[in-house]
Formats: structure tokens, C-alpha cells, sequence
């Protein structure tokens, strides 16, 4: 190992300045055995650089190779793995972690502890080293052999042994003396010799020094026992101020003691007065505040403030959160017992007057009818002429004074808060009750009179004893009810016949002015008198006026309920066992199980406006009922204005009373409208057409025509148009569909005729309407018509000319079965001689009579209200002319140098056509 460390000292670590001070002959754990060797170094140039450098032999072996360095401050841990037993193993950790095996444990073990000596002579950062036994890291290598290990080692061992590091001062020192001696580098032997002889005359010069200073020691010696003495004076004298100043420290504690406990009772003083401040300020309740909550003035405007700041300030104290103990004091029981008292008395009084306020409306509102001298029968009179609710802004903005009490009520007394609220529930649903029963019965009878009474007097009669009979609980003014009567129906005959109800009287309404609802098929038979549009654009506005008036009053009355009961800001519970389900129940006490249901206070608005307007929906669906009755077509109506109302209703508030029962009436509407539909699809499905007419243009389709028409007024700009287009396509697939189902039936007007002319009026229709959605059929109806009446003109004009047809056809179907066409004259039923008596047969003259009779024949099968006439004629003209040539064409090709010719030319057929169209 020596011979090895030599080579690599002079090979390897020469060359670079760098001193090898320790070897190891090592593998890498876990591989196959690769021998190398790693050496501490350090470099021979200040600062002295430590290094671990890896050295392995060449693939050739004659000589070693630098493979790897590491620098010594970059190593953070050596572990030797067993401290207590012999192991070759250990780990060095760099930036990763090497885990080698030494060749003997002597050279492991001598290794690290020349790694230990310089990490501590030249590094700052100490190298962690584990499980290293302590006598390895002191330097001594007792396991290795006494041989190789030392032979190794030994000499740069003891030479780190003897060295010590030269501080700062000592360097500058001994520079110093190099610069003064000018030889000291050049010449270190006589430098050394001189720094001899120099210490020695020091050395002399201390011991002189010494001796001549023994008599200063001695009087030195003596000062110091005199000092002793009077330290030993000072020292009794501070004993007997010790003992005097004991007896002052015990007065100064007894002092400080009752410092003490008068700085206590301060600080307990000035607690006190806090808490007794405390108290003052959140739990007095000034006299004028009591004398309001006890007997205040609830009825004006100056005792209701005063009975709010009073009930605000009394919530206020009774709310305060007391500290700790406030509880135990007298005092604070007894201002809590007052504030209970206070609270239980005003919330008394608020209740009792608010039931009087509720009773005294009540009662007024019918009082002071009949003080003007209006019961209920002139009351319903009264909004006669002009269909309106009575207003109740007075009454809310009465009750809204006391919104803030019921705010108070609601958050102390929730029983007596309840109570009030259903009381004004109770009350308001038997106000708005018969208020809304009469509203309806006033639109129903306004409904019913659009009516004509020229359709049956006994529908006047009707309606004038339904009048007297609703007003005959109180005493009325027999010119009042006659001058209603008249001012309705134009009538001043007497009042007679017997009590009926509305529903029969709409009933008898509807038979006299019609004897079935309006269909398409009664609206092509009727005239335009019978329709009455007016009747119609009246029953629109009276049920607009009903929705225009039931809307502001709900919206009002919610928002009353919100702002009067507070009933819109946090989440409550409901009580299931609530019968009514109208307002929340209270909070059950402790111990008191009873089932709750979370809800919110938005929906006990609903509930509550559900209780009090529970009329409203039926009222609706009675008065949809009786127009639907009155007049199917009303559904149109009534669907466009409920959808614009909902939709309005849902903008403002989408779970709002007045949108929830609006959208289920609205589906009760939707209904009638498409019962309306299938109504008159099934109607045209069994309609019957005379067998000794002819057939024209069917009642339903010019029925579609003027429901088109009416729909496309009603709807448009609807938001439910959608509806409307649906069922503008189950309408005209079921037109088209009965159309063709009469064509094939008709006996009488022949079947093209019958299709083109309604195809042709659809046609019309749609293209003036223009109609989106019905595009399609538009251009069905166009193509249907189109093909009719090319089949038509094309079959009737076979008949006047009808041998010269049948001879040209045979012709083309020789042609057709492969006879040349120079080939077939020489056939015997189609040869010269066949053809020009064939021609002779059809003279100008007689094919004049032929046209005429054909126009007259054409004037028969069409109906006038079309016009088609001339638009057919002209188009037999066109289809003529095209035989003709078509004729003649045959005939040159057919019969070339034949000279034979027609008897007449184009424009004798002009002339034909033009004279037999002004002749009729």
C-alpha cells in the first residue's frame, strides 16, 4: 500500500500541488467488485484547499487515472454503520449519498479518522459523523495493524499532530520581524539564530526585572492587609445600619399593605360604579316612556310615535345582555318584572285596539254605504257602467301606522301577534269575499249582455229578474234598477219572469244568439252581422278591465300584508299542526315537542293572500267558463290577455300570490283554447255537403280564412304565439285533409274543381296573411292548386275536339310502339285518306260550338265567389294553342308533302276564345 500511496503521490497528486495524507482501497457496495482507491488530500497553496478524490486504475493496468473529486466542505455526514463491531462498510454523503467497501476495516477505520482531523483543523462546518466510535475520532487507530496502517499514515499523522495554526496577531507579529530582517527568507537558519539570541536577552531582562521589583511587592503586600482592616471596619459598621434598617423595612410592609388594600378598594369602587352605570343607562326606562306604554293614545298619529319610541326603548332594555351576576341583584329583578308587566300591559292594549280598528272597518264600510244610501244590490249597480273594485288604500295606510307595534308585537308577544293576524285574515276574506263575488257578477252580466237582444227577448228578460232578484235583500229605488236595465238592453218593458242563476242565463244568452258555439263552419254560413265583431272586441275589454283591476288590488294587498306583519325579511318555522295554515306559529317552549317545518316569510305571504283572495281563483274560472260558453273564440282572447298578465306578474314576482293563480288559471284557459281547436277539427271531420249542388268553396275553409284573420288581431305581439301556431297547423292539416276527403265525395262538381278552387282560396289566405309557420302548407296549397287546374283544363278540352284527340293519340301510340314516323300513314286506320276525314268533321263553326258549349259547361262546375272563370278559360286557351302545334307538328312529321292542313288556324281559335268570354 505504501509503494501504492508513493505512485499516486508522485503520478497523480504532485503534478496538481496537492499532499495525499490517507488512502483507502475500497468497491462500491452492492456491484460487482470494481476496485479504486480514495484519498484525503490537501493542497500545498494557501488557502489550503481538503479534498476526497476517487482514483482507479486504466482498463490497460499500467498506470492510475483522477476520476472523481469531491470537495471535503461539500461532505455532510460519514457513516461508519457499527460503531461497536468490525465492519468494512461505510457511506459518504455529498450532494448524494456513496455507500462504499473498504478492503479491511483498518483502512476504514484510518480513513475517517484522517477525514475527522482535517475536517476539524480547516473547515467551519463540521462533518457529522455516525455511528464512529470516540477513540476513532481522538486519532488513534488501535484496530490496524501495527504494519501497513502506520506505514501508511504514520508520518503525516504526527506532522498534523505537532502543527499548530498561527492566530492573527502572531502572523502579524512574525511578518513584522521578516520585513526588519531582510534576509529572513533568503537566510531562515541565521533568521532563526538571531530570533534565538533575541529571546534570550529577553529572557535575561524579565529576571532582572523581577529581582528589582521585590521591594514594590512588599509595600504592595503591606497596603493590602491595611485595606483588609478596613474592609473589616466597613463591615461592622454595615451590620449595625442592617440591623437598624430591619425595623424600618417592617413599618414600610405594614405601609405597602395598606397601600395595597386601598388600591383595592378603589379599583372595587370604580367596578362598582361601572356596573351600577351600566345598569342606569340600559335598564331605566324614563317616566314618559311608561305613562305611553300604559295608557298612550293608540288612535293619533302623536301617541302612536310616542307608544313606538316607548315599545322600541322597552325591547331595547329588556333585550340588554347582562353581565355575569346582574341576574342575582334585587334591583335587576325587579326592573325585569316591571319591563315584563309593561310589556304584557301594552301588548294588551295594542291588541284590543287593533281588533277594535279591524271590527270598527268592518263595520264602517257597509255603514257608510248605506248612509249614501247603496246596499249590496247598489253597489252592484253602482260599478254597473264602469267595472271596478273598491280601493282599500285608506284602510292599509291607516293600519301601516301601526307597522312598527306589529313589529314589536311580532318579536315579544308572538301569540297576540298571531291572534291579530288571524283576525285580519278572518275579516278580510269576508270583505274581499263579497266584494269579489259582486265584482264578478257585474262582469258575468256585462259578459252576457254583449248578446244581442234582438236574438231573443227573453234573454233580457232573464237578466233583468236576475238584477231585481240580487237586489231585493234591501229597499231600492224602482227608477234606478229600471234605468240599469234599460241602459244595459235597451229595454223598458217590465220586470218579469223567474229567479234564474247566471250560469243559465249565460246559457240562454248563448242559445238565443246562437244555437251552437262559433265553429268554422258556422262562421262560412254566417253573415257578417251574425258575427259581431263588436260583441267580441267588448267581451276582450270587459276582461281585460277584470285582470286590469284584480291585479293592482292583490299586488296592493301583499304588499300591505309584507309591510304591515313584517313578513319579509328572515326565516321562520310553521307549524304543522297549523289547521289554517295561515300565520307562523310561535316557538315552543323548552321540553314542549312539537313538529315544525322550516319555511320562510315570503311564503306566509302566500299563505296568508291564499286565505284572504281563496275566491279569486274560482271567480276566474266561473267567468272563463261563461265566455267559453258565450263564444269558443273567447279562449282566443282570454289566452293572449292571461298570458300578458302572468307574464307580468312573474316579472314583478315569480312565487307571488298573483302569479301563482294566474298561472293555474291560465292552464284552465289553455285548455278551452285547445278544446276550441279539436272542436273545429271535429266539426269539419262531419261536415255534409249537398248532393244537388255543386260544392264551391267549403264553409270551413273560408271559415279558416276569418279565424286566421281574427287569431292573427288577437295575437299579435302575443308572448303566446307559439299556441297560436301550433294550432294553426293542426287547423290546416285538418282543412287540407277534409278538403280532399269532399272532393272525393262530391258527385256533382267534379273533383279537380272542387280541390282547385278551395286549394286556391287557402292559397290566397295564407300569401295575404303571411302567416311564418304555415309556409310550408302555403306552398302545398300553391302546388295543389296549380296540378287541379292543369288536370282540369286538360280533361275538359279532350271533349269538344274529342276524334280528332283520339286519332293523334293513336297516332303517338304507333309512334310510341317503335313505327317510324314517315311510316305511318302507311297504316291502314291512320292513313291520309283517314286523317282529312277526321279534319272535315271539325270546321271552324264546329269547333266554335264546341268551345261555347265547354264554357258553359266550365261556368257551371265554378263557383262565383272565386272568380276562377277567366283564369281557367285562359288557361284551355293556352292548353288549346299547345295542341294545335302539337297537332300540326305530327301532321308534317307524320305526313310530309300531304298538304293536309286544319280547318281552322290560331287565330280563329284567338278570335273563338276572346268572342265566346265577352258573349257570356
Amino acid at each position: 500500500m505504501t509503494a501504492i500511496k508513493h505512485a499516486l503521490q508522485r503520478d497523480i497528486f504532485t503534478p496538481n500541488d496537492e499532499r495525499l495524507l490517507s488512502i483507502v482501497n475500497v468497491c462500491k457496495a452492492g456491484k460487482k467488485k470494481k476496485n479504486c482507491f480514495l484519498c484525503a488530500t490537501v493542497t500545498t497553496e494557501r488557502p489550503v484547499q481538503v479534498r476526497v478524490v476517487k482514483v482507479k486504475k486504466s482498463d490497460k493496468g499500467d498506470f492510475y487515472k483522477r476520476q472523481m473529486a469531491w470537495e471535503l466542505r461539500d461532505l455532510a455526514e460519514v457513516d461508519a454503520k457499527d460503531a461497536s463491531k468490525e465492519n468494512p462498510e461505510f457511506d459518504l454523503h455529498f450532494e448524494k449519498v456513496y455507500r462504499w467497501v473498504a478492503s479491511s476495516t483498518a483502512e476504514k477505520n484510518s480513513f475517517i479518522s484522517c477525514i475527522w482531523k482535517l475536517n476539524q483543523r480547516y473547515l467551519r462546518k463540521k462533518v457529522e459523523f455516525v455511528n464512529v466510535s470516540s477513540q476513532l475520532l481522538e486519532g488513534m487507530t488501535k484496530s490496524a495493524p501495527s504494519g501497513e496502517s502506520q506505514s501508511v499514515a504514520g508520518g503525516d499523522e504526527d506532522a498534523l499532530d505537532d502543527y499548530q495554526e498561527l492566530n492573527a496577531r502572531e502572523e502579524q507579529d512574525i511578518e513584522g520581524m521578516m520585513e526588519v530582517c531582510e534576509y529572513a527568507i533568503s537566510n531562515a537558519e541565521a533568521f532563526a539564530e538571531k530570533l534565538s539570541k533575541e529571546l534570550q536577552v529577553l529572557d535575561g531582562a524579565n529576571i532582572h526585572s523581577i529581582m528589582a521589583s521585590e521591594k514594590q511587592v512588599n509595600i504592595l503586600m503591606q497596603l493590602l492587609d491595611e485595606a483588609l482592616s478596613e474592609v473589616d471596619t466597613i463591615e461592622g459598621k454595615m451590620s449595625s445600619y442592617e440591623e437598624m434598617l430591619q425595623s424600618v423595612k417592617e413599618q414600610m410592609d405594614q405601609i405597602s399593605q395598606s397601600n395595597r388594600l386601598i388600591q383595592i378598594s378603589n379599583t372595587n369602587n370604580v367596578k362598582l360604579l361601572d356596573e351600577i352605570q351600566f345598569l342606569v343607562n340600559y335598564m331605566d326606562l324614563s317616566k314618559g316612556h311608561i305613562r305611553a306604554l300604559q295608557e298612550g293614545d293608540l288612535s293619533s298619529s302623536k301617541g302612536i310615535e310616542a307608544c313606538i319610541n316607548a315599545s322600541e326603548a322597552l325591547l331595547q332594555c329588556m333585550n340588554v345582555a347582562l353581565r355575569p351576576g346582574h341576574e342575582k341583584v334585587m334591583a335587576v329583578k325587579q326592573q325585569q318584572h316591571l319591563f315584563t308587566e309593561l310589556r304584557d300591559t301594552f301588548a294588551r292594549r295594542l291588541t284590543n285596539h287593533l281588533n277594535n280598528v279591524f271590527v270598527h272597518q268592518r263595520l264602517l264600510i257597509p255603514c257608510a254605504a248605506y248612509i249614501q244610501g247603496h246596499d249590496q244590490s247598489s253597489m252592484l249597480s253602482q260599478h254597473m257602467a264602469e267595472l271596478t273594485l273598491p280601493k282599500h288604500s285608506p284602510l292599509h295606510r291607516d293600519l301601516l301606522r301601526y307597522a312598527k307595534l306589529m313589529e314589536w308585537l311580532k318579536n315579544t308577544q308572538r301569540e297576540k301577534y298571531e291572534g291579530l293576524s288571524r283576525t285580519y285574515v278572518d275579516y278580510m276574506t269576508r270583505l274581499y269575499e263579497r266584494e269579489i263575488k259582486d265584482f264578478f257578477e257585474v262582469a258575468k252580466i256585462k259578459m252576457a249582455g254583449t248578446a244581442k237582444e234582438g236574438k231573443g227577448n227573453k234573454f233580457g228578460k232573464t237578466l233583468s229578474v236576475f238584477l231585481l232578484n240580487v237586489g231585493s235583500t234591501l229597499p231600492r229605488k224602482e227608477s234606478a234598477l229600471k234605468q240599469e236595465t234599460e241602459s244595459l238592453h235597451g229595454s223598458s218593458g217590465k220586470l218579469t219572469g223567474s229567479t234564474s242563476s247566471l250560469n243559465k242565463l249565460a246559457v240562454q244568452g248563448s242559445s238565443s244568439r246562437r244555437s251552437q258555439s262559433s265553429s268554422l263552419l258556422d262562421m262560412g254560413n254566417m253573415s257578417a252581422s251574425d258575427l259581431d265583431v263588436a260583441d267580441r272586441t267588448k267581451f276582450d275589454k270587459i276582461f281585460e278591465q277584470v285582470l286590469s283591476e284584480l291585479e293592482p288590488l292583490c299586488l296592493a294587498e301583499q304588499d300591505f300584508i309584507s309591510k304591515f306583519f313584517k313578513l319579509q325579511q328572515h326565516p321562520t318555522l310553521v307549524e304543522v299542526e297549523e289547521s289554517d295554515g295561515v300565520v307562523p306559529s310561535r316557538q315552543p317552549p323548552p321540553g314542549e315537542h312539537r313538529h315544525f317545518i322550516s319555511s320562510t316569510e315570503k311564503d306566509m305571504v302566500r299563505l296568508m293572500m291564499n286565505k284572504v283572495f281563496q275566491s279569486i281563483e274560482t271567480e276566474l274560472n266561473s267567468l272563463i267558463a261563461l265566455g267559453d260558453k258565450i263564444d269558443s273564440f273567447h279562449s282566443l282572447y282570454m289566452l293572449v290577455k292571461m298570458s300578458h298578465h302572468v307574464w307580468t306578474a312573474e316579472n314583478v314576482d315569480p312565487a307571488s300570490y298573483l302569479s301563482t293563480t294566474l298561472g293555474n288559471v291560465l292552464v284552465t284557459v289553455k285548455r278551452n283554447f285547445d278544446k276550441c281547436i279539436s272542436g273545429q277539427i271535429r266539426q269539419m271531420e262531419e261536415v255534409k255537403i249537398s248532393k244537388k249542388s255543386k260544392v264551391g268553396v267549403l264553409p270551413f275553409v273560408a271559415g279558416f280564412e276569418e279565424f286566421a284573420e281574427l287569431a292573427e288581431t288577437i295575437f299579435r305581439n302575443a308572448e303566446r304565439r307559439g299556441d297560436l301556431d301550433k294550432a294553426y297547423v293542426k287547423l290546416i292539416r285538418a282543412v287540407f285533409m277534409n278538403v280532399e276527403k269532399v272532393a272525393n265525395e262530391s258527385q256533382k262538381t267534379p273533383r279537380d274543381v272542387v280541390m282547385m278552387e278551395n286549394f286556391h282560396h287557402i292559397f290566397s289566405t295564407l300569401s295575404h296573411l303571411k302567416i311564418s309557420c304555415l309556409e310550408t302548407e302555403r306552398r302545398e296549397a300553391k302546388h295543389k292548386y296549380t296540378d287541379h287546374l292543369q288536370s282540369y283544363v286538360i280533361n275538359s278540352l279532350g271533349q269538344p275536339l274529342e276524334k280528332l284527340n283520339h286519332f293523334f293519340e293513336g297516332v303517338e301510340a304507333r309512334v310510341a310502339q317503335g313505327v317510324r314516323e314517315d311510316e305511318v300513314s302507311y297504316q291502314l286506320a291512320f292513313n291520309k285518306q283517314e286523317l282529312r276525314k277526321v279534319i272535315k268533321e271539325y270546321p271552324g263553326k264546329e269547333v266554335k260550338k264546341g268551345l261555347d258549349n265547354l264554357y258553359k259547361k266550365v261556368d257551371k262546375h265554378l263557383c262565383e265567389e272565386e272568380s276562377l272563370l277567366q283564369v281557367v278559360w285562359h288557361s284551355m286557351q293556352d292548353e288549346f294553342i299547345r295542341q294545335y302545334k302539337h297537332f300540326e307538328g305530327l301532321i308534317g312529321r307524320c305526313y310530309p308533302g300531304s298538304g293536309i292542313t286544319m280547318e281552322f288556324t290560331i287565330g280563329d281559335m284567338l278570335e273563338y276564345f276572346s268572342s265566346i268570354a265577352q258573349s257570356h
